[in-house]
């Protein structure tokens, strides 16, 4: 009888609200433990998870300088073709031999300085014709657009001025290697560039011209002037 009636009786209180099971008084306390502690876990977690972005976020390269792109072309000067380095290095002969017979003889020569400076402007104004040519064909990395063809007259221009100025030697070695300078900088980095091979090598020869060039306006300070045709 007493078997029967308890388990009625336990029933009776819980249904009525009078009998609280610690089972239930466990799942409220966790739930006021859950409920106090998740902003400080959720921030823990942001903490954490920004920590882990900061760590493994990959730190942004700044775009290659100049010097940088022609040191990885430089060890490509080799693979030229063999014409392009023998006419290539060929044509340093009428920058460096001016230069190099004025400071033997210890005297400058207009018309020696006049003969490199008009051909120093003919080879300006070829830089200017390659650009144009580089872009013409469909395959080319650089389009036959505005910027590429006016930036490839840039050069014929500084070129032209210079033969305007030639009865001045100084402003026009000045405007001559301006017009080196411009296009060693379209061709390296600005615009499309062309193979590594040829970068180095019109890298090469620019330089050996600039000191040439610079050459000739040393002598031209330093060493009385002659004629070699006298009037």
């Amino acid at each position: 009888l007493l078997a029967n009636i308890i388990p009625r009786w336990l029933i009776s209180e819980r249904d009525s609200g009078r009998v609280k099971r610690p089972a239930a008084f466990d799942c409220r306390g966790t739930e006021i433990f859950q409920t106090h502690a998740a902003p400080f876990l959720v921030r823990s977690q942001h903490f954490h998870s920004s920590v882990v972005s900061l760590k493994k976020r990959p730190q942004s390269e700044p775009p290659p300088r100049e010097l940088d792109l022609l040191r990885y072309d430089m060890k490509d000067l080799w693979k030229s073709p063999k014409p392009a380095l023998v006419l290539g290095f060929a044509g340093l002969i009428p920058f460096v031999t001016p230069t190099l017979f004025m400071a033997v003889t210890e005297s400058y020569y207009p018309e020696v300085a006049y003969a490199q400076l008009a051909y120093s402007a003919c080879i300006v104004s070829f830089l200017g014709g390659a650009r144009w040519g580089f872009a013409l064909p469909e395959s080319s990395p650089a389009k036959p657009d505005w910027i590429n063809l006016a930036n490839s007259v840039v050069p014929s221009l500084l070129a032209w001025a210079t033969m305007l100025m030639s009865d001045s030697i100084i402003p026009a070695v000045t405007m001559v290697i301006m017009g080196l300078g411009i296009s060693l900088h379209y061709d390296l980095s600005l615009l499309p560039t062309y193979p590594s091979w040829f970068k180095a090598l019109r890298s090469i020869l620019t330089t050996v011209a600039f000191f040439s060039l610079v050459g000739t306006l040393i002598v031209n300070g330093i060493y009385p002037e002659k004629k070699i045709f006298l009037d």
